[in-house]
C-alpha cells in the first residue's frame, strides 16, 4: 500500500494565527481598495461596474459574452452597461474582425482617458505604497504575484 504525504488540500486543521492574520489583512486591503475605488468611480460619474467595464476595455475590444464572464454577470447586464457608456462617448461598438458577426465593445480615447484618470485618483494604492522602499514594493509585488499564479 502507497503512502501518501498530505497537501495542504488534505490537512483538516485550522490555519496558523500568522496565516488567518494574512487572511484578514489581505481582506481589509480589499475592502478599502473596493470603498476607494467605488469612490473613485463616483467622482467620475461612473458607477463600480461601469469603471470595472471601462477598464477591461481598455485593455482590448472584448464581445459582450466575454465581457460577462469577466465581470461575472449576465449578458444583458453588460447590455446595459455598455448603452450607458457608449450614451455618454466612452465606449463604442465595432464588428469583430475575426467574425464580422460579433461586435465587440471597445473604449473610445475619451474612455480610455476617463479609465486612466479613474486609476490616478487611486488614492489607496498611491498613499501606503509610497511609505514602502521600491525593494519593498518588488517584494510585495512578487509574492502577490506568488499567490495569484
Amino acid at each position: 500500500m502507497a503512502s501518501t504525504t498530505p497537501t495542504p488540500q488534505m490537512t483538516t486543521h485550522s490555519p496558523d494565527p500568522l496565516t488567518l492574520e494574512v487572511v484578514e489583512l489581505i481582506g481589509e486591503v480589499v475592502a478599502r481598495f473596493h470603498e476607494d475605488y467605488e469612490s473613485a468611480a463616483a467622482d467620475h460619474a461612473l458607477t463600480g461596474a461601469q469603471a470595472r467595464l471601462l477598464s477591461l476595455l481598455c485593455l482590448e475590444p472584448l464581445p459582450m459574452r466575454r465581457l460577462a464572464r469577466q465581470l461575472k454577470c449576465e449578458p444583458s447586464n453588460v447590455t446595459g452597461i455598455v448603452d450607458r457608456l457608449e450614451a455618454r462617448g466612452l465606449v463604442e461598438r465595432r464588428p469583430d474582425p475575426a467574425d464580422r458577426r460579433v461586435k465587440v465593445a471597445a473604449a473610445t480615447a475619451e474612455g480610455r482617458q476617463v479609465a486612466r484618470s479613474l486609476r490616478e485618483s487611486l488614492r489607496f494604492a498611491r498613499e501606503p505604497l509610497a511609505g514602502l522602499s521600491e525593494a519593498e514594493r518588488v517584494a510585495l509585488r512578487d509574492t502577490l504575484r506568488r499567490m495569484l499564479s
